[in-house]
């Protein structure tokens, strides 16, 4: 089985989380490859909702970018995203990442969607068919959907717990979207089978949400379900590979 941690991140600039230390974990536990993002301590003060951005900031964020796309380059089994912030800086699509990030949580500095420029950085991700890692809040995230429709796929992680829930977004009919995905990472049993009997395994791609959780246990807690082999197969590589077009 071609096992890919679709949520990891990684950086050493504000945070210590060097692909040096990632790398052996997905060795023992026998996965093969990852998704990385950038810590969001390297894109922008998460601490404060009145962050003011400015040219360190924006340098930092293209430190971050440009570590994970060296390692891409390094491993073809690792898939560098793109950690969208407010300056929209459309341009930078045009360098080799896979997928999109996309974050914001209560308290935290919020994205300026008012701004044309943030349509602009949405049409451009839908050209290119990026798929985004959206953790918004609930409302936005609802609209966030709504203004995607369709053009491209949308990965909600955790599978919902900080979109609101998993029981709020099936109750507002978001996991209908066939174009809606969810991640594993930190999600419990419940969500979990809950997603599986309601929509199958087309939808749920496995990832850990190191350093948060851990690669091993959070494929271990998978793997020990009861899940069928080959619906295990696209939960753990498949789905995500399909999404990143890598065949």
């Amino acid at each position: 089985m071609h096992i890919i941690d679709s949520h990891i991140h990684c950086g050493i600039q504000n945070v210590s989380q060097p692909f040096e230390d990632i790398e052996p974990l997905l060795d023992s536990a026998g996965i093969d490859g990852a998704c990385l993002y950038a810590p969001v301590e390297d894109i922008y003060y998460r601490y404060s909702s009145n962050f003011d951005d400015n040219k360190k900031w924006r340098k930092c964020r293209a430190d971050a970018h440009d570590y994970l796309l060296k390692i891409g380059r390094r491993n073809d089994q690792i898939y560098p995203y793109y950690f969208v912030w407010n300056d929209f800086a459309v341009e930078d699509l045009e360098k080799e990442f896979f997928g999109i990030k996309w974050h914001h949580h209560e308290g935290e500095p919020p994205y300026n969607y008012t701004n044309p420029k943030c349509t602009e950085m949405i049409d451009a991700i839908c050209a290119r068919n990026l798929p985004i890692v959206l953790e918004e809040t609930f409302s936005r995230t609802f609209k966030f959907v709504e203004q995607v429709a369709g053009r491209t796929p949308v990965i909600i992680p955790h599978l919902g717990l900080l979109n609101g829930g998993f029981d709020r977004l099936l109750n507002a009919g978001i996991w209908n979207d066939d174009n809606i995905y969810g991640d594993t990472a930190l999600a419990g049993k419940y969500e979990i089978s809950s997603f599986l009997d309601q929509y199958g395994p087309d939808r749920i791609i496995f990832g850990s949400d190191y350093p948060f959780g851990m690669p091993g246990s959070q494929l271990d807690q998978i793997k020990n379900m009861g899940i069928a082999e080959k619906d295990l197969e696209k939960i753990c590589g498949k789905n995500i590979l399909k999404l990143l077009k890598i065949s």
